[in-house]
């Protein structure tokens, strides 16, 4: 574990943890990089987790990120999707150590026994949503900008990303993994990814008071919450039913293709935003959440497992690593940033079954399964 330091940056760790009254505190504090996560990181995270759980001093754990100008602002951008690129190139084999530690944490933080609360203020993005959805209290704020926006970059909704999205309300789980759109804390709240809202000035105020909450009273937690929370902001529903009714058909094929015959704003600029996408991700991200939808946690953590291996180990496609849809999507979006991805197949419609099977199957045993332990 690490010691506590006043001021993000500089020479101080990138997770910082102290324990103050009955609470342990964790600030994520690599700001310059919105706090994605490294594989160091991740190990941190866990260590001081796993000492807290058996701590019985510790009653709640809370966490928080950090920006340039000091705590909140942003929570955690995801996972360092430079290291992806880098370690996938030359086979780094702690490429292989990252997601399987990862995936550990986001099922130690969902199964966690005390009290797990989110800060979620600022950006919150895949790796980001891995370390904040299976918390008991996930706050949101105005700041917040939530999204699972991996089809960008040729990868999928990960961090348990199958588990939480497809048990949104509807077919919003298809839509928001499919398309990665971006949400404020009024559809974060909605859609069922967020319990409370706090203003941005109640942060400060709502952190510090929980190293003098008494966690022997049984309303601890929702005294806390309620003197600091506000009104959820209003959502307008807008597309709602326009989502249940495209992200329900049978394939990406027909998702696409019907957007595109209606003539509604809402419809093309959804088409437009799918067709960006990696088409072969998009055919096994729809399959993804479906498969998920009735599955356990730990079962989902398997499965995308399974799948982050395929991603980065596309033998089934005939391709190295370099020509991974993942590796080109991280090369064009934060590497070249020339934002044309080159795409294989570059069409939706080119996309075959064949391709997407393999993603599903597992290259372990479930014996020799990374994840076997997760119950």
């Amino acid at each position: 574990m690490t010691a506590k330091s006043d001021l993000p940056g500089g020479d101080a760790p990138d997770v910082l943890t102290e324990v103050r009254g009955q609470v342990g505190f964790i600030t994520l504090n690599r700001p310059k990089a919105l706090n994605a996560l490294s594989l160091g990181m991740i190990r941190a995270l866990t260590e001081c987790l796993q000492v807290w759980r058996d701590d019985p001093a510790v009653k709640a754990v809370a966490i928080r990120g950090t920006n340039k100008a000091g705590p909140f602002g942003a929570f955690c951008a995801g996972g360092d999707i430079r290291f992806f690129h880098q370690a996938a190139l030359v086979g780094n084999p702690e490429l292989e150590d990252f997601f399987t530690e990862e995936y550990a944490l986001n099922h130690l933080i969902h199964t966690y026994a005390k009290p797990y609360i989110a800060f979620m203020d600022g950006i919150v993005m895949g790796g980001g949503m891995g370390i904040s959805q299976g918390a008991k209290i996930r706050i949101v704020t105005e700041r917040t900008r939530m999204a699972m926006p991996e089809t960008n970059i040729g990868l999928f909704p990960d961090v348990g990303g199958g588990y939480f999205l497809s048990r949104c309300p509807g077919r919003i789980g298809e839509w928001l993994a499919l398309a990665g759109e971006m949400m404020g804390a009024g559809e974060a709240l909605a859609f069922g990814l967020a319990d409370a809202c706090l203003d941005v000035s109640q942060l400060a105020p709502a952190w510090d008071a929980l190293a003098s909450t008494d966690f022997a009273r049984p309303d601890a937690i929702e005294s806390w919450l309620a003197m600091h929370s506000i009104a959820a902001p209003a959502y307008f529903t807008g597309a709602r039913s326009q989502i249940d009714h495209y992200f329900a058909l049978p394939s990406v094929v027909d998702i696409v293709r019907e957007l595109e015959a209606d003539t509604d704003e809402w419809a093309q600029q959804t088409a437009a935003i799918l067709r960006k996408r990696s088409p072969l991700m998009l055919h096994v991200v729809l399959e993804q959440i479906r498969r998920a939808r009735t599955m356990s946690l730990a079962d989902d953590l398997r499965m995308e497992r399974d799948m982050v291996r395929h991603c980065f180990h596309t033998r089934h496609l005939g391709r190295s690593a370099s020509q991974s849809e993942t590796v080109e999507g991280i090369r064009a979006l934060a590497v070249d940033k020339d934002h044309t991805p080159r795409w294989n197949p570059a069409r939706i419609e080119d996309v075959t079954p064949a391709m997407v099977a393999p993603f599903f199957c597992s290259p372990w045993t479930p014996r020799s399964h990374p994840l076997r332990e997760l119950t």
